[in-house]
């Protein structure tokens, strides 16, 4: 008896437990997520109803897949990486790896040059944020992302305007696209890139669907205008790769070059 009113307790606690959101700096600021923050956000919403925590059926397997992760097998990191970026997605997506860092966005020109290839594009965008931000990492290490989605050998970044964004979901209706991510990690005299792809199939989308998910806001400031972790989850039909490369970060790859940098310690 004893036991069950303990349980009882310690579960009702969880769910009055507030949710707490991720306001993120202006560039040049810092803001700290660290892991057992990350928890508590986690744990703090409903993980069944999308609408107390609004979170997709997609949102809810990666992040229980990979928190998961992060409660069996954590890692230390003995420098912290400063994440280059203002996405939440990446923030949320290192989080839920068990990954400690630091934000400090980055403020470049994204502008693609006219005889830019896709591959080194994102490459040199990448480069750009994590050298923009290295001056001020105190010599600590720098991770940078930057995502684009490819279609018919044209680039679609994030939309300009509305109709910009209903361009490019008619583009991406009914066939397949790549996600491409570029991440860039540097830490004292090493300097890393990796190039992540990953193919896409869209389902036919009629009119009234694209008007519908332009109504909701969401393709806004996603690159190739949908989230795939969020009401876009239900245009995917198949994905051939990283899963969360499509969100915007392939985790795999970024712990596998702060390994090669020395900077998870088992």
């Amino acid at each position: 008896m004893t036991h069950r009113v303990v349980a009882e307790q310690a579960i009702q606690s969880r769910a009055d437990h507030p949710r707490r959101s991720l306001n993120l700096p202006a560039p040049g600021g810092i803001f700290r997520a660290h892991v057992q923050y990350a928890r508590l956000q986690l744990d703090g919403g409903d993980v069944v109803d999308r609408r107390p925590n609004g979170r997709t059926p997609g949102e809810r397997d990666l992040f229980g897949r990979e928190r998961s992760f992060a409660e069996k097998g954590r890692k230390r990191i003995g420098h912290e990486p400063l994440l280059a970026s203002a996405s939440p997605r990446r923030a949320e997506l290192l989080r839920a790896a068990g990954i400690d860092f630091d934000v400090m966005p980055a403020d470049i020109d994204e502008t693609m040059d006219a005889e830019e290839w896709p591959d080194g594009y994102v490459r040199r965008i990448a480069l750009t944020k994590a050298e923009a931000v290295r001056p001020q990492a105190g010599g600590r290490p720098v991770l940078a992302a930057d995502t684009i989605v490819i279609v018919d050998g044209q680039v679609l970044g994030k939309p300009a305007d509305a109709n910009d964004a209903k361009r490019m979901l008619r583009m991406l209706s009914g066939r397949e696209h790549t996600v491409m991510t570029a991440v860039h990690l540097v830490f004292e005299s090493k300097s890393q890139t990796s190039v992540e792809r990953t193919t896409v199939e869209f389902a036919p989308l009629s009119a009234a669907e694209i008007d519908w998910y332009l109504a909701s806001g969401e393709p806004m400031d996603k690159a190739g205008a949908y989230a795939i972790q969020g009401l876009a989850s239900r245009f995917a039909a198949r994905i051939n790769g990283s899963y969360t490369n499509v969100v915007g970060l392939p985790v795999a790859v970024v712990y596998q070059l702060c390994t090669n940098a020395g900077l998870l310690i088992s």
